[in-house]
């Protein structure tokens, strides 16, 4: 599962990660987050179907299908497990129209189990790099306004092995340079498995992050347990 996380690496250094090969240089204002919980809006990256470059979009987190009653759908369907995303009907319409998208996120968060308070850790690339989430959109059409809103989903997998310690799913990290194969539809469901165990790190970060309300770069930063804040179980960091 993956309910929250962190985008603070701005348009132009993405850009710059992906590739300007593929990719509108168009960039959009998209401020620093660490804390981007459901139903905000998130930069994610599809392409145009008028130039077939990736483009930068912000979107709203938890996928509500063209055929929702209203926006309160995509509070449950943040996330879409691969294993049936096929065949669920929430994103059985965007997985056969191939609206896919890249999440870029710095981190994300999960929490350890059985702690009490609940502590937060952040989950990130060993290299530092962005890590690319594979999802799907898909557009919304107010009844009352006529307006269209685009919404995404994070697709997750079972966990690797450095991941089983702290929760039994994982949000699908495409490895470097999939993320215009995803896009594109040349690569699918055969690359939604767990990211290599080795390329991740992780480490606590303040329970300040609980409240979705909260944002700044400190909560982020590693923190130092303490007997007011132990985790349940020793994590392997």
């Amino acid at each position: 599962m993956c309910a929250r996380f962190a985008q603070h690496s701005g348009p132009s250094r993405l850009l710059e990660q992906f590739g300007r090969r593929w990719m509108d240089a168009t960039l959009p204002n998209a401020p620093a987050r660490f804390n981007i919980a459901p139903t905000q809006d998130a930069l994610v990256v599809r392409l145009s179907p008028e130039t077939g470059l990736g483009t930068f979009s912000l979107l709203r987190w938890g996928l509500v299908p063209s055929w929702a009653k209203d926006l309160k759908f995509g509070a449950r369907t943040i996330n879409a497990r691969s294993e049936t995303v096929a065949e669920t009907p929430a994103f059985r319409g965007a997985w056969k129209a191939g609206r896919r998208c890249v999440v870029p996120a710095d981190a994300f968060y999960e929490w350890a189990p059985g702690s009490s308070p609940k502590q937060p850790y952040a989950i990130a690339r060993a290299d530092g790099a962005a890590l690319a989430l594979a999802g799907l959109w898909d557009g919304w059409k107010d009844p009352a306004t006529g307006t269209w809103l685009r919404t995404f989903t994070i697709l997750t997998c079972g966990p690797n092995p450095f991941m089983a310690q702290i929760h039994d799913r994982m949000p699908v990290i495409l490895p470097p340079g999939a993320a215009e194969p995803w896009l594109r539809g040349e690569i699918g469901a055969e690359a939604l498995v767990p990211y290599g165990a080795d390329d991740l790190t992780l480490w606590p970060v303040t329970t300040r992050l609980n409240a979705p309300r909260n944002e700044g770069e400190d909560l982020i930063a590693p923190v130092s347990l303490n007997a007011a804040e132990p985790p349940a179980a020793p994590l392997l960091i």
